[in-house]
């Protein structure tokens, strides 16, 4: 999912691709900020690619 935020896709679009609720998209979504210890797309992104996740 983080893939999908990194290459821009919106939630929305990103539930389409995978077939699962908004609200699914933003659960994980909120997960994985917590888990970066981030509060941004932006730096989900950076803080990914620093850790050599994306």
């Amino acid at each position: 999912m983080l893939a999908l935020v990194a290459r821009g896709f919106s939630f929305r679009e990103i539930a389409r691709r995978l077939e699962v609720s908004l609200s699914t998209v933003r659960t994980h979504v909120r997960a994985i900020y917590a888990k970066l210890d981030v509060h941004s797309k932006t730096e989900a992104v950076f803080e990914a690619r620093a850790q050599g996740l994306l």
